[in-house]
């Protein structure tokens, strides 16, 4: 009997630890794990952007020039500074008397026409000196058809369908052909040469140039091989989650600006808006940082100034770009109020003045970094919707961390608004950010709002 039932209770323990461990397996399989598994540099938290053209930049275009403008821009507010490409540009099939930089002739060199590896270097431990950061513009997805690659690996290359170079399929991207990332020896050559710069002159990241036509996995291991060098920023020209898991900080927020663009010219209302903030929301991690601002090379060589693409609208533009949600950048010459499309292929140095554009970018940059609520990310506030009595006209939301607390008002119509808000969110005492006047909000407050205007208010 005893043996009996010694057998039946070890029968009994061992099912219990069976259902046990199979419990503790099951549950385990549904935990959360987190998608993002790389660390943004602890200095991008509240930093904005500050895209640099130095061919355009200044009067000399060099490294050398640009460096005296430093203090200036570290007034502005700037924390990052985006080098264009600074690499050879390639000869064969130019575009324009001087090329386009984005046509790398040569990976691991600079660009005589901007100056020298030591001036390169002489400017990023300027920037460093001065609290800032450089990350350079890299041209991954392919080179000039004089890149020595092309002579030395001609099989790293993309060919046609007739087995022949080709640019990139569908653009007029004639000085350029695609390499095949098919090859591990490209991937190794090209993730070297990025660990270069990295270590040669100290840049901190890269913008990466179409980088959603480059494998995802080279991308990956690229950031893997770049953090173990030091800490880096990684911004990717290209608009796609995936990106954010284990390679890039920052992806564009192309959306933003198209639905900006529709409201601008009448095609939409505030609602085109939601769409954008909501699968920011919903579809990309919270950690992730979104590229939002109101010009950039592209959009001013091609599209149209910032006075063209938005007219009235363009402080209300600006201000949103800063204090919604996203990573605010600024292309050189907006703090100056340039109106002129700058020649992409020549020489067409910015004219710099003093400008009431400056003072606007100033004023909201330095409410971003000193406002938890505004900064980059996690980091910073989610935007919650305030329900307002004008709805399609005007967009209202708060943003709040820890101690700090931002109530917005934009007026994105041709009329002036007067509007009341609804849900108690918005309730309190505020101080306007610009004004400094004091304003109690209770549930019965009014706000009237010129057109194309916006009001910010500090709580």
């Amino acid at each position: 009997m005893n043996s009996l039932l010694t057998k039946s209770l070890l029968i009994l323990l061992l099912s219990l630890i069976t259902a046990c461990t199979h419990t503790k397996t099951t549950n385990t399989a549904y935990e959360p794990k987190p998608y993002v598994k790389l660390t943004h540099p602890e200095w991008s938290k509240n930093a904005v952007l500050y895209q640099l053209n130095t061919r355009q930049f200044t009067k000399e275009g060099t490294f050398n020039a640009a460096q005296q403008q430093l203090p200036r821009l570290k007034e502005l507010g700037v924390d990052i500074i985006w080098l264009m490409p600074i690499n050879p540009i390639g000869e064969e099939n130019r575009k324009g008397s001087l090329g386009s930089p984005y046509s790398v002739k040569d990976y691991r060199k600079v660009n005589p026409e901007f100056g020298t590896l030591e001036d390169l270097k002489a400017f990023v431990n300027k920037a460093h000196d001065m609290g800032m950061y450089v990350i350079l513009d890299w041209v991954a997805n392919h080179s000039a058809w004089d890149n020595r690659l092309r002579f030395e690996h001609p099989d790293w290359y993309d060919r046609d369908y007739k087995g022949q170079f080709r640019p990139t399929p569908w653009w007029d991207w004639s000085d350029i052909i695609d390499f095949d990332y098919s090859k591990p020896a490209l991937r190794e050559y090209m993730t070297e040469s990025m660990k270069y710069w990295v270590k040669e002159v100290g840049i901190d990241g890269y913008r990466c140039d179409v980088a959603g036509f480059v494998p995802v996995d080279f991308w990956n291991n690229v950031r893997r091989e770049l953090d173990n060098i030091k800490p880096v920023l990684m911004l990717a020209e290209w608009e796609s989650r995936d990106l954010h898991a284990e390679a890039f900080d920052m992806t564009y927020a192309w959306s933003w600006s198209e639905h900006m663009h529709k409201i601008v010219n009448g095609h939409a209302d505030v609602s085109a808006l939601f769409v954008y903030y909501s699968w920011n929301e919903s579809a990309f991690p919270a950690e992730a940082y979104r590229l939002v601002g109101v010009a950039n090379h592209d959009t001013n060589a091609w599209e149209g100034t910032m006075f063209e693409n938005y007219g009235d609208a363009l402080e209300a533009v600006i201000a949103l770009s800063v204090v919604g949600e996203g990573f605010p950048m600024i292309y050189n010459g907006q703090e100056a109020g340039n109106d002129k499309r700058l020649a992409f292929f020549e020489r067409d140095p910015i004219k710099w003045q003093k400008h009431p554009i400056g003072d606007l970018y100033q004023s909201l940059f330095g409410l971003k970094h000193s406002n938890e609520a505004l900064w980059n990310g996690q980091f910073g506030g989610r935007m919650v919707h305030v329900p307002n009595s004008a709805p399609k006209q005007v967009l209202s939301f708060v943003r709040a961390k820890g101690n700090d607390k931002v109530f917005a008002v934009f007026n994105l119509s041709k009329e002036p608004q007067t509007v009341s808000f609804k849900e108690p969110l918005f309730l309190g005492k505020y101080t306007d950010a610009f004004s400094k006047q004091e304003i109690e909000f209770a549930q019965t407050t009014e706000l009237t709002i010129p057109a194309w205007g916006f009001r910010v208010f500090v709580e």
